[in-house]
Formats: C-alpha cells, structure tokens, sequence
C-alpha cells in the first residue's frame, strides 16, 4: 500500500462528509439504531460496531485504518497515552503465574510497570542484555509468555536483532512485543521482522505538534480484538475523537518532518563529534555506533534523537551546558516541531550522581524542525564554558 495512499485517503470516505477534505470530528459518547436487531447487534459485539465511544468512534476508526497498515499490520487500537498502549495489552495477555523476558533500560513508565505494577498480580520480569541473543535464551522459563523489546530505546540506543528474537519466541510459543516509538513506521516496521505486538508513543511522531499524548498498538486482528473485548473496554484508556483528529492531522506531514530532523541530526552529530568539549555521541546511524550494521539493517532511517556526553562530565558543568542554552528548551518527549534536551542528571537526585557512570553522563537531544545552523549555533554558545 503505497504511503501517500495511507496518510491522505484510507479510511477517509469523503462523500459521506459533505466531500470536506478534513474528516470530522465526530464529538459524540454514544450512537442510535433504528431497530431493536441492529442495537442488539451491535451489543453483542462491540469490536465490529459502532456504539459508545469508549470503544469505537468513526474519527478513530480512520486513524485506526492508517496506522495499522503503516505498520502493514492488520488492525490498530488507540490509547490515551503511550504507556497505556504498553500496559494494557500486557493486562490482556498474561495472567498470575506468568513471566516476561525484557530487554535492560526500557522507558522508565514501562520500568515501573515490570517491577512495581505487575509483580502484584503474581506477573515477574527478568531483564536482559537485548544485545545478546543468548540472553533471552538463558532467561527464558517455562512460564515465560512474552519477550518484550524496545529498539532503539531512548536514551542510549541499544538495538535488538527483532528478527532472531522473534525466531526464537516463535519457536517456542511466546509472544513479542515491541517499543517502536523512537524510529516510528516510518523508519522500522518490526512487524515485517516478526513482531507480533507493536506500541509506540503517537505522542511523538504521529502527533507531531506537541499538542496531544496518545498511544498506539498494532498487529493480527484476533489478538487486538482479544484485548479490546476485555482489558482495553474495562480500564477505559480510550482517545478522545479530538486527540484523534490531531494524530490524523499529524501523519500527513510525518514524512516530511522525519527527514528534516534526520537530515538535520546527521548534521549536528557530525560537527558535535569535532568539538572539543564533546567526548562522544551516541546515535544509531554514526559510522562508529556499536550496533551501526543492525541499524541499518533493521531501520530504513534514523529518528532525529541522540544523546551524548562532555569530556568534564561534572554535574556543575552538565548543568551549567544546559542553562545556558537559548534556543533549545529543555523539556521531555520528542516528536514535536521544537528541539529538546534533557540530562539524565534531571532524573535523579544530586546526590545520587556518579561521575563514572556513563548512563548519569547522558544528555539527550531532539532536532526538531529549526535549521540545523541555528542549532549549532546554540550549542556553541553553551558549550563555551
């Protein structure tokens, strides 16, 4: 399905919308039926009806349509965040007594979920180094029902090979699942390697605009419908049709943003690695990250995130680079028009920093959609110590 098709006419009927080339936001809770058959229907099953927006909603179910085939998915839920896309899912298909192997460092909310939330309902997590096949191997139990991945994560970088991964589940019953919100579908598509479930933060990308927080889940239809029949319709993590229509707004110009924050990242990495005061930066497509050939192996593009470190990694001096900066705001998420950065030093507290840590030296960078030179030009000055 050719992209231009998917982000600018599927689902879109227009004839039954005045011919408006914007759809509507259908700003309803619920719908009417004309015969007690048809209510009854529709009741009897909600997935495949149109009834109270809690679960489907005609705004939604374009956005639905679009995202699952840029995943070439066959169907799509929305959630009101990215971490509800991750969590209930998980709710939906694992039960007490059962195991998670996931991968080291995910998304601090996912954290939090793995050993805080789940283990109260009798669910555990071993985390591994996502690098190593043999690791998911070694951690894999009998009561293991799900590998969980996130490729890049989003702060370091580490990739895993998603086509191994999803070999080894497969062979042995698991499912998998898959963190893809920093490269979106734009630029890997997990579930051509074998994925079976795959979330991301529509928050990001998607949205675009730094305007709305929500969450996306896609692959085979049963199991979608699965989840949406029981954990998705009781917690209740639904989008608003508003929230929706931005998200639709949003993928008509996805591409076009993800390469001038591509574009521009290349040329931000590279004059960061000449300057003095940098000791090194992380990014999947430099010639020297550790995991260069997976990347390009596995994504066909790079988000425009990086992270990297100062050659005096104090906490004075990584807080005195990032107050001085202008122009570019410190602040979490990416995805939006304006460029980001936060120190890891932001995440914990000042006692707890270690100079030898490498992952307290971090500072993550968003490009944004601001010309590249303005930006160097920002770093510069605070990189002027």
């Amino acid at each position: 399905m050719d992209l231009s098709y998917i982000l600018n006419e599927l689902g879109e009927e227009r004839e039954n919308y005045f011919n408006a080339v914007a759809p509507p936001i259908i700003q309803t809770s619920n719908f009417t039926f004309k015969t007690i058959a048809d209510f009854r229907a529709a009741m009897s099953d909600e997935f495949k009806a149109t009834l109270y927006s809690r679960g489907h909603n005609p705004t939604l179910n374009i956005l639905r349509k679009k995202l699952a085939a840029l995943d070439n998915a066959q169907d799509a839920l929305v959630f009101s965040s990215g971490i509800a896309a991750i969590s209930v899912p998980i709710l939906a298909l694992l039960q007490q007594g059962d195991h998670i192997v996931s991968v080291e460092n995910p998304y601090s909310w996912t954290i939090k979920l793995f050993q805080s939330f789940l283990p109260k309902f009798g669910i555990t997590t071993t985390f591994v180094n996502g690098a190593d096949i043999e690791s998911f191997e070694k951690a894999i139990r009998p009561e293991t029902k799900l590998i969980y991945l996130e490729s890049p994560n989003t702060f370091s970088y580490e990739l895993q090979d998603m086509q191994a991964v999803a070999n080894l589940a497969r062979a042995k019953g698991i499912i998998t699942m898959c963190d893809n919100s920093y490269c979106s579908p734009y630029f890997q598509k997990p579930i051509d390697l074998g994925i079976d479930l795959v979330a991301q933060s529509a928050t990001k990308y998607i949205g675009g605009h730094s305007d709305v927080v929500a969450g996306v889940l896609t692959g085979n239809r049963e199991v979608i419908g699965r989840i949406f029949n029981h954990e998705f319709m009781n917690i209740g993590a639904s989008l608003s049709p508003h929230s929706a229509w931005l998200l639709i707004r949003g993928l008509r110009t996805m591409p076009l943003r993800l390469k001038q924050s591509f574009e521009s990242a290349k040329i931000i990495t590279a004059w960061l690695q000449q300057h003095l005061a940098i000791d090194q930066v992380i990014w999947p497509f430099n010639a020297d990250f550790k995991q260069s050939e997976l990347a390009h192996r596995q994504m066909q593009g790079c988000g425009g995130m990086f992270s990297f470190t100062l050659k005096e990694p104090s906490l004075e001096k990584i807080e005195t680079f990032c107050d001085k900066l202008q122009h570019i705001l410190m602040a979490v998420s990416w995805g939006g028009h304006e460029s980001l950065i936060i120190p890891t030093i932001a995440t914990i507290a000042k006692d707890d920093y270690e100079i030898n840590n490498d992952r307290h030296q971090l500072i993550r960078m968003y490009v944004g959609l601001e010309e590249a030179d303005y930006l160097i030009k920002d770093l510069e000055q605070a990189l002027d110590f």
